[in-house]
């Protein structure tokens, strides 16, 4: 290999964006054809009973496995299986309930193309995807998925990078289609990513993180504006729910509320909650995500919540810095 030789910013910069430009060539070559075939490709996925089994050897197996992943969190059971093992023995991990999704630039990866006889004896359904229509694979398979680039973004043709980046839409293509078939929920994303900030954002509850009981803020609309600043200050939340006698929410006061009530100089030991809440006031249902609580503050850009069951009653509250806590925000 030769000494690399010395290139200046902009001629490092024309580089990464012409691989860009060609490998977005690549993608709007193969979305041009996404076709009956892609089609026919989606009903044998939706018709499995089992798990669909992606495949490739080298990138393309880097490429599968990703695949595999992405359908495994989005509905469609899946998991990589590698080529070269399934000869030696794995290939006891595919059961007639499966479907084999195979991937090969060229279509005629030895140890992609030997896992044909047996698949066929099995009576496996074979979705190939490949850069060669005439090849081995793509003759040998029940549906063919194109994924021919015109060229790689390597300036040798040689690496690949377009074609598995076009490999890899294609995948992603194949997902979304079969999630949105199968009506996937953010809810059931969420089942299949509990940890981390993405499972707390979908799968917390108000209720998990909400104050209750004795640690809710609360005051009856005849309480005094002096006595309702006391139960702001005892419970800490910046605010005290006004809620009726059957426990009803009628209004809320908040430290934003204080700074007014201050501006017109009420008379702390006079002044009644019902003249100084704001009502009627936000609030939100404990079995509603966290994550929508986060959204209905941000949009009306503020900082507390009364939290209600079905019927409007108060059973808790949360502030700004619970879901904070919670790492929601």
């Amino acid at each position: 290999m030769t000494k690399p030789a010395h290139r200046d910013e902009a001629a490092l910069i024309a580089a990464g964006r012409r691989a860009l430009a060609v490998e977005i060539e690549g993608l709007q070559a193969v979305g041009a054809r996404i076709d009956a075939s892609f089609a026919a490709a989606c009903r044998i996925a939706l018709a499995c009973r089992g798990r669909i089994v992606v495949t490739g050897m080298g990138k393309s197996g880097h490429v599968a496995s990703k695949i595999a992943a992405t359908l495994a969190s989005t509905g469609s059971p899946a998991f990589f299986l590698h080529p070269a093992e399934a000869s030696h023995g794995d290939m006891g991990m595919i059961t007639r309930d499966d479907v084999l999704l195979a991937l090969s630039n060229s279509g005629e990866t030895p140890e992609v193309i030997t896992l044909l006889p047996p698949i066929t004896r099995l009576g496996v359904p074979l979705i190939a995807m490949t850069g060669n229509p005439a090849s081995t694979l793509a003759r040998g398979a029940q549906v063919h998925l194109d994924v021919t680039v015109p060229t790689e973004a390597c300036p040798l043709n040689l690496a690949p990078t377009a074609s598995t980046t076009a490999t890899l839409a294609m995948g992603d293509a194949l997902a979304v289609a079969l999630l949105e078939a199968r009506g996937f929920t953010a809810e059931d994303f969420a089942r299949s990513h509990p940890g981390g900030a993405l499972g707390r954002r979908l799968l917390l509850r108000v209720e998990d993180v909400m104050s209750r009981d004795a640690a809710v803020p609360c005051v009856s609309p005849e309480t005094t504006l002096a006595d309702g600043l006391l139960e702001m200050s005892r419970k800490g939340l910046g605010m005290t729910v006004i809620a009726d006698a059957a426990g009803f929410v009628v209004g809320i006061y908040t430290d934003g509320d204080l700074r007014r009530s201050l501006d017109r100089r009420l008379d702390l030991h006079t002044a009644k909650m019902r003249d100084v809440m704001t009502h009627p006031c936000k609030s939100i249902g404990a079995r509603e995500l966290a994550a929508e609580a986060v959204l209905l503050m941000e949009r009306h850009r503020i900082t507390a919540l009364p939290v209600v069951d079905e019927t409007g009653r108060l059973v808790g509250a949360l502030n700004v810095h619970d879901l904070l806590r919670a790492g929601v925000m």
